[in-house]
């Protein structure tokens, strides 16, 4: 089969497009033919740190294809099933950069008819999303209709790929989503996603803004840069809220104003979905296959989420996207 592989750690030149054997799934695996792989943040930086063991590695996390074998303890009937996958490259050489990886088979989950660029971009931004908006002890821990109901929910960078996931998902489970972001072009994009109020941190004054949609404060914040925004944060958190890092925009420390956050009795939670709870994980698929089935879920411009394609000799360039920073969903067409 097609592959892209890397046997060192190092810049997008290490991936190769190389020959690799079909793997076999063992026993409670599946093995997916995939049409698309999603592309995250943490793919080009596992890459750019990590040297793989004695055999080749496969990047990428998420992806989405077909079910063309299973190993033993897994319903055959499962063979034919489209399929979005998550985790794919965790601790395991077969990433979703080839034509077939191997997963769990609760790893690949139903996606029914959606598009596999849908399921492709699901995974760890929606399972990010997900955790950030439930892993709070006021917050539910699942989400569904009503579940944020009479909550707002701040959404640092809501034009980035896991703040589209947080927007939609919150939305979804009812609450009022306020969102940053650096521009007017960005500005359009989570609207579209559905966020009800947007503040352009270089124009406006956030903290100002912010509580003048909630005067009471947000009950949860999905944080990007916790450096840049962590005196924004203290000025804008209700009693008991929770401030979801789950990236290190803009530098890997920061400062906190203690007696600010103390005061409000707010809890910093970090967030990485691959060490999360298996329960987190579980509970995070089941509501995402839930919006899903919902209509609750898009990707594209008119969602918020522009999505980016690149062929599977390409990878390497879409690599370089995602470390670009490009706005928007990277994919990569397995089959091009």
């Amino acid at each position: 089969m097609r592959a892209i592989t890397y046997r060192e750690a190092g810049g997008p030149e290490v991936l190769q497009l190389s020959d690799q054997p079909v793997p076999e799934p063992g026993p409670g695996e599946v093995r997916v033919a995939l049409a698309f792989s999603g592309v995250n943040p943490t793919d080009w930086k596992r890459r750019s740190t990590a040297s793989p063991g004695d055999d080749p590695q496969t990047p990428d996390q998420d992806g989405a294809g077909t079910v063309d074998a299973v190993g033993e303890g897994v319903d055959p009937a499962r063979v034919g099933e489209r399929v979005w996958v998550w985790e794919a490259a965790w601790e395991r050489r077969w990433g979703t950069a080839a034509e077939h990886t191997v997963v769990r088979a609760e790893q690949a989950v139903p996606l029914g008819d959606h598009p596999f660029e849908l399921g492709a971009a699901l995974g760890i931004p929606f399972m990010t999303a997900h955790r950030c908006l439930t892993v709070a002890e006021h917050l539910p821990r699942r989400l569904e209709p009503g579940s944020l109901t009479g909550r707002t929910v701040l959404v640092q960078g809501g034009a980035g790929a896991v703040g589209n996931a947080a927007v939609q998902l919150a939305r979804w489970a009812g609450a009022t989503v306020v969102t940053t972001v650096s521009s007017p072009e960005k500005a359009a994009l989570a609207r579209a996603a559905g966020a009800q109020h947007v503040v352009d941190y270089t124009r406006e004054d956030v903290a100002a803004r912010v509580r003048e949609i909630a005067p009471d404060g947000v009950q949860a914040v999905v944080e990007v840069s916790i450096r840049a925004n962590a005196e924004v944060d203290t000025k804008v958190v209700a009693p008991h809220a929770s401030i979801a890092i789950y990236a290190d925009d803009g530098g890997p420390e920061f400062s906190a104003p203690t007696r600010a956050f103390m005061a409000s009795n707010a809890r910093l939670q970090f967030v990485l979905v691959y060490t999360a709870p298996a329960e987190a994980k579980a509970q995070a698929v089941a509501d995402i296959t839930t919006a899903l089935a919902a209509g609750a879920i898009r990707v594209g411009e008119d969602a918020g989420l522009p999505l980016h394609t690149y062929p599977l000799a390409e990878t390497a360039a879409a690599h370089q996207a995602v470390q670009d920073a490009a706005v928007g969903k990277v994919l990569i067409d397995v089959t091009a």
